[in-house]
């Protein structure tokens, strides 16, 4: 059996269809790694044996774990009137901050958010890639229309604000998708538990960070709204890492390919390669731009000379047929 991964060329003497079958037996050995994801990373979380993913990558994702359960903690001792909130939340955000890292899907976010900004780290060190201003920002900062000026300056000083969080290994909880932030809110109100005495604290509290919670003003909405205010000439441009930058390219793949964002960023990442051409593929990029856009990434690796006989329909559909394992 030809490994659809090697650098040699895949015989056309065998019947129709077969690159396929070998691109999607190779997809699915690569789930069952994928799979293991949420529970090992967990498990390190717990733990200080960091063998299998890197030492940072887990500093980050406790860090910003331990800093959602500190805010938390915060609001319920402003809420009940303590004297000392700070001290109060170094005490007690630890055993809050294990109850949310159960959360598979706060799991995976956290892990795909320390993952973009390890590759922007890397891409910057490697090629003087700016994490925070691009040739894509700049261009629309300097757009005539004031309402996309205003979002990607919005959106520049967000990108800069999560690099200065995550060399911290924080995360503000303004920075929580809607679905992640009302975990957070369910989460807080089990840990306190549901007596009278102490439930009315953890009420009030989270009626605060409600009214204060706007998730149109985080940082992914305004990637968002940058990339769908961009014309179908323009869109394109996004999927050029070296125009749009890490975090921009990466949801424009996510968007593109059909994986979704936290998804395309896994792929992106070592020893998915094949998952990552695939992605470039189904995104439309021609041979040559997907060619220049993996080496980018991925400047030591093979490109997988199977996904040159795709189309860019046969590799969303291995795509979408592969991808349990991915958040």
């Amino acid at each position: 059996m030809v490994d659809p991964s090697s650098s040699g060329p895949i015989s056309s003497g065998g019947k129709q269809g077969a690159p396929e079958a070998l691109l999607r037996n190779a997809l699915l050995a690569s789930d069952q790694a994928l799979a293991n994801c949420a529970p090992i990373l967990r498990h390190l979380l717990r733990n200080e044996d960091a063998s299998i993913f890197s030492e940072l990558i887990v500093a980050r994702v406790r860090g910003m774990f331990q800093d959602i359960a500190r805010q938390l903690v915060i609001a319920l001792a402003e809420a009940a009137g303590h004297a000392e909130p700070q001290a109060w939340a170094h005490e007690a955000a630890g055993e809050l901050a294990a109850l949310l890292a159960e959360n598979p899907i706060f799991l995976a976010h956290f892990h795909a958010l320390a993952l973009e900004w390890q590759m922007a780290e890397r891409l910057q060190s490697q090629t003087a890639l700016d994490p925070v201003v691009t040739p894509l920002l700049l261009a629309r900062i300097a757009s005539a229309d004031p309402e996309i000026a205003a979002t990607a300056m919005s959106l520049l000083a967000a990108q800069a604000r999560f690099g200065q969080a995550q060399r911290r290994m924080q995360l503000p909880l303004a920075e929580l998708p809607r679905d992640l932030f009302h975990i957070a809110m369910v989460t807080m109100r089990a840990y306190v538990g549901y007596e009278p005495s102490t439930d009315g604290y953890a009420l009030i509290a989270e009626r605060a960070m409600r009214a204060r919670f706007d998730e149109q003003r985080g940082r992914l909405a305004l990637v968002g709204r940058v990339l769908g205010a961009m014309a179908d000439e323009d869109a394109d441009k996004a999927l050029s890492i070296e125009h749009a930058g890490v975090t921009l390219f990466l949801s424009a793949l996510g968007r593109a390919s059909g994986l979704g964002r936290e998804a395309a960023i896994m792929a992106s990442t070592e020893g998915q390669h094949l998952r990552f051409a695939l992605a470039l593929c189904a995104s439309g990029l021609d041979h040559d731009r997907m060619t220049a856009q993996f080496y980018t990434v991925h400047p030591d690796a093979a490109m997988p000379d199977a996904v040159r006989e795709l189309d860019q329909q046969a590799a969303a559909t291995l795509l979408r047929e592969t991808g349990s394992a991915f958040p």
